[in-house]
């Protein structure tokens, strides 16, 4: 009995050894880290863009740009096919995703649907799977009219591969910044997220990213001025495109492209060595050099137009033959205009528009702020943890520190070795953890107390302690475990590092309680050799209270019945302060260079820019401001026009520290992601507890859990504190630390319900939570502990989403006694099943003897 093989002993100490070891450079800098030897470990924790700041940019391929394109090509194709066929035809033109035709001559229909049928054959889409996809279908109307229509598979299929094209492109244009370590991944089917951590200037980034880049050469088209072709009518051969100057210059240039930018090879910003203006020189490839060369020569004296994006960026005059294949492109550029323009040619054009939909931008000063306030709180919170243990549990509670130690170590390994981002809810999973691990701590402790009470000799109440809380815990803990999973496949950005830390904290805990903490318990017996519980173990003042809780329960039961209510009421009447994440519009953290911010003034200012509605408060010290606006009509694009303004308006007397931005589009996706996640938590929930305990355990742990996240929603309405992703984050942990508290009062009451066969229910329900009572108050406390100290300084970022998670757990300790007992009683829990459960277990080792 407590005996642990010393294999055992080498695995448990090798993998805390191990633990401490990876986590250990994450204490240095990477130049301290230079000076260790080669075997040392050297990979650290990622860190999020909230804490070392950084821009996250979510961007959205415009599907129209590729239907555009599409119908231009297929009229194209229409036209030169019929063309080359010798049928005679008219009306050719395409809306929307359809194209016509009409066949002047009625017996050459079935040739032109001949000629037309390459358009109509299957195209191949690649991949393993070898698969086709038609992306015109062709149908015949009266009167020789053709309809061909661009099918909504084909345009999915052009899309997936401008995706794809689209996230080759941009990598190439970051990569030209000279960041380090950016991420860029694709999100859906239309959208590509670009991380790019300790970027100082995001407004560079968007630039690069926001241009299609496409370069093309034209000739300018001098039969007429180019007034008379915007006042008329231009040849049909010809269009107008304007210059970049202020004011705008027209210019009437050839519809065909003498070269297009696909054939360049290099781009280079430099300095012409005439005047010393910044300028970008560019070289061809073979076929272009040669394209180029025939261009020019046979366009001597003529101004042609360097066109980019369907703007005019200069239109020299050809004054010689240009055979060497390069050349050079001015345009009043400043030296960065010209460095950004070079890049952009380098990187290769977009097959359409890339519209940034959402934008997450922090400064390095607050990244560097936020690092600070989230070491403090968690060193203040783990302090404050420790003592309390200390308190409460004096020998225990040292084995449990030290557990508690181990357990923060192999989280940190965890992080490093996986590659995670740790963010400030990251931060706050850590946090969370600490109260999570003292619960299972607390679990084993009392239950060894609990069995040397009834007259176990110490040693046996340590062993069974030990076994008796295992099930306990691993239920609890995969409650929440659930819930997390849940919150990484459906969060994003900060709160799926919120998931993912909570996550490994519920492995890593659940691993310190059974294999750690059993050991030094163990080493500790071994040792010391005692007879009776240690004297420092000083919750014994929760022994035989006897509290009646049952006999409030109808009033308790009708007056949180009543709150829910209200609280239903406030939201569909009040309504929640909803934050950008749901309505969209921008959050806008500013700090005065000089003195403090004035509020008024900002107010003043922005309110001129015909924005909406704007909102400026204090934000921390005095000379920081949160600034907000409404969501812009006009789509996606009208977002950053209004993020342009307000730079304009205050980046001479402020820097912006912190900037979010979320589009229409994305709000939409996050609020249903969002309902999605709960009712996915709770679902899956139900299932385990279903299958783990009787129906009655299941729904009463749903409704009691239904209970907490209505009670939360109240909360939000009666205080006014902003809703957003990361409340979604702490509602759902809200659910699984309710869970956790309800599945250990419902664990003892399945084990009291086999134990005592005709105790009145109600009476039943009374002990056992009784008996859990001393965990619920101490997990509970020191969960407020270390859940507060990260409130208080965890900085302003984070307030709402722990103010969330202290109040969620005071309410779900309230609901696991007043919520989930009476539900059992409701719905008439019938004692019978488990003593009939039991008495099946006692009778097959009886058969098997027989």
């Amino acid at each position: 009995m407590l005996y642990i093989s010393r294999w055992k002993t080498l695995f448990i100490w090798s993998v805390v050894a191990l633990g401490v070891l990876v986590a250990l450079p994450n204490a240095f800098t990477d130049e301290e880290l230079e000076a260790f030897p080669s075997w040392f470990p050297t990979h650290k924790i990622t860190l999020g863009l909230d804490l070392q700041g950084g821009s996250h940019i979510m961007l959205k391929l415009e599907r129209q740009d590729i239907v555009k394109e599409r119908l231009e090509t297929i009229v194209g194709d229409v036209r030169s096919q019929l063309r080359d066929a010798g049928i005679r035809y008219t009306g050719l033109s395409g809306v929307g995703q359809q194209i016509q035709v009409r066949i002047t001559d009625a017996d050459k229909i079935p040739a032109a649907v001949e000629a037309l049928r390459s358009l109509t054959d299957p195209v191949s889409v690649g991949g393993l799977t070898g698969g086709t996809v038609n992306e015109v279908a062709v149908e015949q109307a009266e009167d020789g009219l053709l309809r061909l229509s661009l099918t909504n598979e084909g345009i999915d299929y052009r899309v997936s591969s401008a995706l794809t094209q689209s996230m080759e492109v941009v990598r190439r244009r970051v990569d030209e910044l000279g960041t380090t370590e950016p991420l860029i991944q694709r999100q859906g089917d239309d959208r590509i997220i670009v991380q790019v951590p300790g970027l100082t200037d995001p407004q560079r980034l968007k630039a690069l990213l926001n241009q299609t880049a496409k370069l093309s050469f034209h000739m300018v088209d001098t039969s007429m001025p180019a007034t008379e072709a915007i006042n008329n009518r231009p040849p049909p051969q010809s269009e107008v495109l304007y210059s970049a100057d202020d004011p705008v210059i027209p210019y009437l240039i050839e519809r065909r492209a003498l070269i297009s930018g696909e054939n360049l090879v290099d781009a280079q910003a430099s300095f012409d060595q005439r005047t010393n203006e910044p300028v970008v020189s560019f070289r061809f490839d073979s076929r272009g050099a040669q394209r180029f060369a025939q261009a020019t020569q046979e366009n001597v004296g003529r101004p042609f137009a360097i066109v980019l994006d369907q703007q005019i960026i200069s239109a020299p005059v050809i004054r010689e033959p240009i055979i060497g294949g390069s050349g050079q492109i001015s345009g009043n550029f400043s030296v960065e205009g010209a460095n950004d323009l070079a890049v952009l040619l380098r990187a290769g054009a977009l097959p359409a528009t890339l519209t940034v939909v959402e934008e997450r931008t922090v400064g390095p000063g607050l990244g560097q702020d936020s690092i600070n306030a989230g070491v403090t709180a968690s060193i203040i919170g783990g302090v404050a943890v420790v003592f309390f243990m200390l308190a409460f549990y004096g020998t225990f509670g040292i084995l449990a520190n030290i557990a508690l130690s181990a357990n923060i170590a192999m989280i940190l390994a965890a992080l490093s070795l996986i590659g995670s981002t740790l963010t400030l809810p990251g931060i706050a999973g850590i946090v969370l953890t600490m109260g999570m691990a003292v619960d299972s701590n607390v679990l084993i402790f009392e239950r060894i107390r609990e069995e040397a009470r009834n007259g176990r000799p110490l040693v046996q109440a340590i062993d069974v302690g030990f076994k008796k809380a295992f099930a306990t815990i691993v239920d609890a803990n995969l409650t929440t475990l659930i819930a997390a999973v849940v919150l990484f496949f459906l969060g994003s950005g900060p709160v799926r590092g919120f998931a993912v830390t909570l996550s490994i904290g519920i492995v890593t805990t659940v691993f310190t309680a059974f294999t750690l903490t059993f050991w030094l318990m163990a080493f500790w017996y071994r040792w010391k050799r005692p007879k009776h519980m240690p004297k420092s173990v000083r919750t014994g003042f929760f022994d035989n209270r006897n509290i009646r809780f049952m006999a409030a329960r109808k009033f308790n039961f009708g007056l949180a019945m009543m709150i829910s209510v209200a609280s239903l009421v406030g939201f569909a009447t009040v309504g929640m302060n909803l934050g950008i994440d749901f309505k969209g519009g921008s959050i806008i953290e500013v700090q005065a260079r000089d003195g403090t911010a004035d509020l008024s003034d900002i107010r003043d200012r922005l309110s001129q820019l015909n924005l909406g509605e704007v909102q400026a408060q204090g934000f921390g010290d005095d000379a920081s401001a949160l600034i907000r606006l409404q969501a812009q009509d006009g789509g996606e694009n009208a977002e950053q026009s209004a993020l342009t303004k307000v730079r304009g308006e205050l980046e001479a007397e402020y820097d912006f520290r912190r900037v979010e931005v979320v589009g229409p589009s994305v709000s939409s996706d996050l609020t249903y992601s969002a309902t999605i996640g709960v009712a996915a938590a709770l679902f899956g929930i139900l299932i385990y507890i279903w299958f783990r305990f009787e129906w009655q355990f299941a729904l009463g742990a749903i409704i009691a859990t239904l209970h907490d996240v209505v009670f939360t929603i109240g909360l939000f309405v009666v205080t006014g504190i902003e809703f957003n992703l990361t409340s979604i984050a702490a509602i759902l942990t809200i659910i699984g630390y309710s869970l956790n508290d309800t599945v250990v009062v419902y664990d003892r009451m399945r084990e009291n319900l086999r134990r005592y066969k005709k105790m009145p229910l109600e009476v039943l329900i009374d002990e056992s939570i009784n008996q859990t009572l001393s965990r619920t108050v101490l997990t509970a406390g020191s969960t407020i502990l270390a859940l507060g100290a990260l409130y208080l300084f965890g900085g302003e970022v984070i307030a709402s989403f722990t103010f969330a998670m202290l109040a969620g757990v005071l309410i779900g300790t309230f609901s696991s006694i007043y919520i989930a007992g009476p539900i059992l009683i409701a719905f008439k829990l019938r004692p019978e099943n488990f003593q009939r459960d039991e008495t099946e277990v006692e009778k097959v080792p009886a058969k098997a003897g027989a």
